[in-house]
């Protein structure tokens, strides 16, 4: 099983620079940034963590960038969206940023997508909450025919392009992981039909053994093989990750508060002494 860490790059954390490379040199797989373009002030739609909504989620970074700045500070860290909120942003656009951060880094990106839970948020960008699913989904298949024909085109009905050129092909062929987060009524098949990978938060008792037996018998039936699973925000506690790692899970990443290195490296030090007992 692999480790992974997530963390908001905001203006008062550790760098992403920075962060990238000490999560490299302790020995994690990965590294992934969350993203929100913004948060509309009236606060209508409750944050699903809690009350309180963390002040990272208005003070956070551009995605891209920072994951820029962490790829080119380390050679074999994967780096990754945890996760994109492709519902609010342009698919030929997104398309090329992941294809260029994957091509500059040497084929390292992970790219976990979801629907998104702040209603105004998104319609801000002009997406309707009710149909955000259908949205994420064809722009999801669009970047996919970016990334993988010399010609690209298609046509949906939230997405339609005649054919384009579109250059880098990402360095992953076909094309980066998509890791699809939620753990909804229907998630694991929006995982089946688009997705690389699930990337459920295991909140509570969450009953990861029963969660993929469905998934593979889902894949099974579309013809898929096993499809691989990464719990977000994966609990510190030794029981429960091998709970996890025996039920079948890949990759836990954990969450790292939004801090400065003084209090981010010796809680990174915390979690990375943690994974060593799996390896």
């Amino acid at each position: 099983m692999d480790f992974g860490v997530c963390m908001f790059p905001t203006h008062y954390s550790i760098s992403p620079a920075e962060l990238a490379r000490a999560v490299e040199e302790r020995g994690f797989e990965c590294l992934l940034f969350p993203e929100h373009t913004h948060i509309p002030s009236s606060r209508k739609s409750p944050w699903p963590g809690g009350r309180e909504l963390p002040k990272e989620y208005i003070h956070n970074l551009d995605l891209f960038v920072s994951l820029s700045a962490a790829a080119t500070a380390t050679r074999t860290l994967k780096v990754g969206s945890g996760i994109c909120l492709v519902i609010e942003r342009d698919p030929i656009l997104l398309a090329k940023e992941v294809a260029s951060l994957d091509f500059l880094s040497g084929g390292r990106v992970l790219f976990g997508i979801g629907g998104g839970w702040n209603r105004e948020e998104m319609e801000n960008h002009g997406t309707d909450f009710a149909r955000r699913w259908r949205v994420l989904r064809e722009r999801v298949e669009a970047m996919k025919a970016i990334w993988t024909q010399e010609a690209a085109s298609y046509a949906g009905e939230f997405v339609r392009f005649e054919a384009i050129w579109s250059w880098p092909k990402p360095a992953q062929k076909p094309h980066p992981p998509v890791l699809v987060g939620g753990d909804g009524a229907r998630t694991l098949e929006r995982v089946v039909r688009y997705g690389d990978e699930w990337m459920p938060i295991p909140r509570g008792d969450f009953p990861l053994a029963e969660r993929v037996k469905r998934l593979d018998e889902l894949a099974a039936k579309a013809g898929r093989g096993r499809i691989p699973v990464s719990l977000f925000g994966a609990p510190a506690d030794p029981k429960r990750l091998e709970r996890f790692r025996r039920e079948g899970a890949r990759r836990c990443v954990f969450f790292l508060p939004s801090a400065g290195r003084e209090e981010a490296l010796p809680k990174l030090d915390e979690l990375a002494g943690l994974a060593r007992k799996f390896a």
